[in-house]
């Protein structure tokens, strides 16, 4: 049996830790790193960036909406589906590669790229070995929820994995599920041309934010698919080589739509039923999740855990931030350090993109006494100079101490400009004085965050 001084699961925000194990220790540790899958984790290979790269070309398109009213006359000749998606590829595929070599190559790392499973106290087997550590990483991801819907295992589907496989657009597709990665690869089939409908269980579009902006995104993203918010997909079928969904809302209207493909988008779920980490203490919640402490540590000494695994926060950005705890926790001789989730921001990649950080208004009131900053983008010299319509600024603030508890916006480059507002959340006081002090460059986009900080009232 093989000994090791750290065993890390998963190639995406674990590999700093051990990166960091590495060279910042005078006697290199002997590490295992294990993954199921492509090396390079969920991020590189089915997340944040292929995605991206899909949904850029999409926006460029979208771009070209209000052309007319600017007095410019375009016409897209063509939209090469097969080149977005082969180019998309490619460039995931050199890093991954990258990836694997530096693993491999690696002295100090033995590289395991099969899936690994607990089977007794700090020991796991993977594939004909078993190994041994003292200290464990368990930074084991989550893949596609795929619900159990009457007859979807007897017909071809697509999840946010297999979709990237894709060569060729399809004529249409129903998707499964209202939340972001519907919305985004709503967004991107749209625009490349094919005829999108999307099925949400929620009443509320892309639920978790605020109302108004998910509201406002389900009135511009309606121009371009259709959109159904809460009905419950009961069935799947099919019929030649189209393929049926069958919906029930909340009233008991039934929707039936026919369409050529079927994503589905419903959700995570937890690895942690391929991992077991039960088998050595680790206990989980009941949906599988592992279940951690404020400093990231499991119920079992010497294991730790993060990212997608423990299903708090399921963005890169924070499992970056929680490989930087968990490393100082682990590995560090000072003080331990706990997380703080107070301002996780996020960004929806659509078109208008939505951008939001910390509480919503209901949240927040339940907590003090607030006061909300609202501006429109065409209120600006700049969203008055790009034509756009409707898209604004929320903020929310503490009445008393003018901290900032929340933001929220909707329209171009909202992932942006929603920065200047996060970075002053992590300063003391997290307060907006410094915006109105700031000098904000006229007629930037920038002065929209402004004046909303500007118009703040009580309600």
């Amino acid at each position: 049996m093989k000994k090791y001084d750290i065993i890390a699961i998963g190639t995406g925000s674990a590999t700093s830790i051990v990166s960091a194990a590495l060279t910042q220790n005078d006697a290199f540790p002997k590490v295992a790193v294990i993954e199921k899958d492509i090396p390079g984790g969920i991020c590189l290979t089915r997340g944040c960036i292929p995605s991206k790269m899909l949904l850029y070309p999409a926006e460029l398109i979208a771009h070209t909406d209000n052309a007319k009213e600017l007095g410019i006359d375009i016409h897209i000749k063509k939209v090469d589906f097969s080149y977005i998606m082969k180019r998309m590829r490619y460039h995931i595929g050199k890093e991954i590669d990258q990836i694997k070599q530096g693993f491999s190559n690696s002295p100090h790392i033995d590289f395991y790229n099969e899936a690994g499973t607990f089977i007794d106290e700090y020991t796991m087997r993977v594939g004909d070995e078993k190994i041994q550590a003292d200290k464990f990483i368990l930074c084991s991801g989550s893949r596609p929820t795929i619900p159990p819907i009457k007859g979807l295992d007897d017909v071809e589907y697509l999840t946010s994995e297999s979709f990237l496989q894709l060569k060729s657009l399809p004529k249409s597709i129903t998707i499964i599920g209202g939340g972001y990665i519907a919305a985004e690869y709503g967004f991107f089939l749209s625009r490349m041309g094919s005829e999108v409908t999307i099925i949400g269980r929620n009443k509320q579009f892309v639920p978790g934010e605020e109302e108004q902006i998910s509201d406002l995104l389900l009135k511009k993203l309606s121009k371009h698919m259709k959109i159904f918010t809460g009905h419950e997909v009961v069935s799947v079928g099919s019929k030649g080589k189209n393929k049926i969904v069958k919906a029930v809302g909340k009233d008991g209207d039934e929707i039936n739509i026919k369409s050529h493909e079927i994503l589905v988008a419903a959700g995570r779920t937890s690895n942690s039923d391929i991992l077991k980490p039960g088998k050595t203490g680790v206990k989980t919640d009941k949906k599988g999740w592992i279940m951690v402490n404020d400093h990231l540590e499991t119920s079992k000494p010497g294991i730790w855990a993060l990212g997608d695994a423990i299903g708090k926060h399921m963005f890169k950005h924070v499992a970056n931030y929680e490989a930087e705890i968990v490393y100082r926790n682990a590995f560090g001789d000072g003080e331990k350090k706990k997380v703080d989730y107070h301002a996780v921001p996020h960004a929806v990649f659509t078109y208008p993109e939505v951008a939001a950080v910390g509480m919503t208004e209901e949240e927040a009131r339940k907590r003090s006494d607030v006061m909300i900053g609202y501006s429109k983008y065409e209120d600006t010299g700049k969203g008055s100079a790009m034509g756009v319509k409707d898209y604004f600024v929320k903020v929310i603030v503490e009445e008393k101490t003018y901290r900032i508890l929340g933001a929220h916006i909707i329209g171009p480059y909202a992932s942006i400009l929603i920065q200047e507002i996060v970075n002053l959340m992590y300063t003391g006081p997290e307060n907006a004085i410094p915006i109105y002090r700031g000098m904000h460059i006229h007629p930037a986009l920038s002065e929209v965050v402004q004046r909303a900080f500007s118009n703040l009232h009580s309600h």
